[in-house]
């Protein structure tokens, strides 16, 4: 699988320096791991799930879950498993270039060895399992590691070269929302996460259940960052699971709203950038789509240490995909700074800012990773033609 092999290819060769790398699920972790980009959820009660899922996989969307718990209501769930099952063995007939990344969200431990064990034979189509309200005091979070690796036991896919079933941890759990029990169960998953890095693959925030725990729901006027609690808690995660030495992948959470409802604040979103390629049209778009929050929010999220996102809308999808594009100019300060392991400081060669070659060197290392995952642009295209391009 590729980024942006929906544009053609002559759109590909004029938006792009580098071309995004492919990458499937026996890839670099760390590579897909920023590679997931957004992350599209799906209800597991839905009909036609696995046409849906090939649906968006062919409009760009390259990592898929599956949802069993908050999705679903409790007496649909029995129904929503054997759904689940009947799409993964129709899946299991396609040819692997046609599929996503697929994860499977499940309420419990119990649940995932129950739900793995009865998709056995078609279990290869499943890249691995995203795990709720994940925490360490209680055995929650072990078992479901556990779980996993039995799975990976059980179908034969350990230590024979065959990719393993992978675990996306949520942080979304009551003990790491309140702040008196925060640090401490952020430190221990941190330890429960080192023992299982084998298959660990990245880290995601479940800002719906954070706010939850306090009554919140943001609006479409406002980012997730401006409800300084959960802000809080992003912050904290961040200074825990997210340091530089560790290079663990944290993904940003859910942006809630896809459709036009009344604006109560002055959108954010500049006139010029579109007025310079002439794309007023796009911006008009955006804007009616909610669509300029979620720019921001992104934005926010990036300069915050988080990377890729959960969406539960398809149009999110080329906004997320557009925003992580590497900018020429970025790309350019990655290898100067790189390039010189004694340290100092130096003009960049756009000549518009200080490279700090210490400092700013794990920032480097994860950009050249980003433009792997997402490609490079060309010095003279902006955010808003690869938008544009993505959004068509």
């Amino acid at each position: 699988m590729q980024h942006f092999t929906t544009l053609d290819p002559t759109e590909q060769e004029r938006l792009f320096f580098l071309a995004p790398e492919h990458f499937n699920a026996g890839s670099d972790p760390a590579l897909i791991a920023v590679g997931l980009g957004a992350t599209l959820y799906s209800p597991a009660n839905r009909p036609d799930l696995a046409k849906g899922v090939l649906k968006q996989t062919a409009a760009g969307c390259l990592s898929t879950v599956l949802c069993l718990e908050d999705a679903v209501p409790d007496d649909e769930l029995d129904a929503a498993e054997d759904n689940l099952l009947a799409a993964l063995e129709d899946l299991s007939a396609r040819h692997p270039d046609e599929l996503p990344l697929l994860f499977i969200r499940c309420r419990s431990a119990e649940q995932l060895l129950r739900v793995g064990r009865r998709a056995l034979d078609h279990l290869g189509v499943v890249a691995g399992f995203v795990l709720p309200k994940f925490e360490n005091e209680t055995r929650r979070g072990r078992d479901f590691l556990e779980a996993i690796v039995q799975l990976n036991h059980e179908s034969g896919r350990t230590g024979n070269g065959t990719a393993p079933l992978r675990a996306m941890p949520i942080i979304e759990d009551p003990l790491t929302t309140h702040v008196e029990t925060r640090h401490s169960a952020l430190r221990n998953i941190a330890t429960l996460i080192d023992e299982f890095r084998e298959i660990v693959l990245c880290v995601r925030l479940g800002a719906t259940d954070m706010s939850s725990a306090f009554g919140i729901r943001r609006s479409r006027d406002l980012t997730i960052y401006d409800v300084q609690v959960v802000a809080s808690i992003i912050g904290d995660v961040v200074n825990v699971l997210g340091r530089a030495e560790h290079s663990r992948v944290i993904s940003a959470p859910v942006w809630e709203h896809f459709t036009n409802s009344e604006r109560l604040l002055k959108p954010l979103l500049r006139a010029t950038p579109f007025d310079a390629v002439n794309e007023k049209k796009l911006r008009q778009r955006i804007l009616i789509d909610n669509l300029d929050g979620l720019l921001r929010e992104i934005e926010l999220d990036l300069a915050n240490g988080l990377l890729g996102k959960t969406v539960i809308h398809p149009s999110h999808v080329p906004v997320v995909h557009s925003m992580l594009v590497v900018t020429h100019e970025q790309y350019v300060d990655a290898l100067d700074i790189l390039s010189n392991a004694v340290g100092g400081v130096m003009a960049s060669t756009y000549g518009n800012k200080m490279n700090e070659l210490k400092p700013h060197r794990s920032w480097a290392e994860r950009t050249l990773m980003r433009a792997r995952a997402f490609g490079v642009a060309r010095a003279d295209i902006s955010f808003v033609e690869l938008l544009e391009a993505g959004m068509r």
